[in-house]
């Protein structure tokens, strides 16, 4: 695991961070999309949805306990992809096409997180890491390779 792996980590636990945070700033919006496609208690599961993104992120950034990160991240993204991006719902060519697209994505990005899922911990250049006996010796090597 070198430098690669740190920066697509960053990338994908920052893309969950983010996303998580965006349900709390715009959480009136996507509560009404939310109700739109007859989620249940849309502001509650808009709420809910977000800290789970955040924590999934944050865990996956930091590479601390990212085998739970990644459970909350595919655990969000196996509920929005039914109940949100549920093309076959969609009478709708263009909606559905992009209904499908968002579905797609949700499932390629389950796919990396499956994939994180299987790296032996503690990840490389993480807070666990950190504080395991390899410390800091272990960041250095991996960003200096």
């Amino acid at each position: 695991m070198k430098l690669p792996f740190l920066i697509g980590r960053a990338l994908f636990g920052g893309f969950f961070l983010y996303s998580g945070i965006h349900h709390f700033l715009k959480s009136d919006q996507l509560a009404r999309y939310a109700g739109a496609k007859h989620v249940p208690a849309p502001d509650l599961a808009v709420k809910a949805s977000g800290i789970a993104l955040m924590a999934g992120g944050a865990s996956i950034l930091l590479g601390l306990k990212p085998r739970y990160g990644t459970a909350a991240v595919i655990a969000f993204l196996a509920a929005a992809s039914g109940s949100i991006h549920n093309f076959w719902a969609s009478q709708d060519p263009g909606e559905r096409q992009n209904e499908i697209s968002h579905f797609a994505k949700n499932l390629a990005l389950a796919g990396g997180a499956l994939a994180l899922a299987g790296v032996e911990e503690p990840w490389p250049a993480s807070v666990s890491a950190l504080r395991s006996d390899r410390g800091a010796k272990t960041v250095w090597r991996v960003l200096a390779a």
